[in-house]
């Protein structure tokens, strides 16, 4: 036997609906789409989205409009009063505020907040500061480092 001698069972395959091909064809005058109305018009029919002229669903939930930027940078916040519990001098790195336990995680880029008053000097290693967190670090006698 070879492939071009093979064919279908007899019975599995159906010839396709030919309709609009006379009355004798049991598929001719109105060719499946009943009398009148919408549906049965060229190019007739709702789009997807239409719900019988209730508002739709995209309209209805707030949180389906507008978007969401992808290549937005999210920052963990740290603010300044809460790098009160390092001593005098020390240097605070992204893993010794993971090691305090003042960020979750390093996934992140650290970002330092100016919330809050530091009494003693200390150098800071981050991604970004704020202008206040910046101006305060320095008052303090402390130093500012971008990473």
């Amino acid at each position: 036997m070879r492939q071009n001698q093979l064919s279908p069972k007899s019975g599995s395959k159906r010839g396709r609906k030919r309709i609009g091909r006379g009355d004798g064809s049991g598929h001719g005058t109105y060719s499946c789409r009943g009398c009148k109305g919408q549906k049965s018009r060229s190019g007739g029919g709702v789009g997807l989205r239409f719900e019988g002229g209730q508002t739709p669903l995209v309209k209805r939930l707030p949180s389906k409009r507008g978007f969401t930027n992808i290549f937005k940078t999210g920052y963990a916040l740290v603010n300044l009063r809460r790098l009160g519990i390092f001593e005098e001098g020390a240097e605070i790195t992204p893993q010794k505020l993971l090691d305090a336990g003042l960020v979750s995680s390093l996934k992140k880029p650290i970002k330092i907040l100016g919330d809050g008053e530091l009494q003693r000097p200390l150098v800071v290693r981050a991604a970004r500061f704020t202008q206040t967190a910046r101006r305060k670090i320095e008052a303090s006698g402390g130093r500012v480092e971008e990473i």
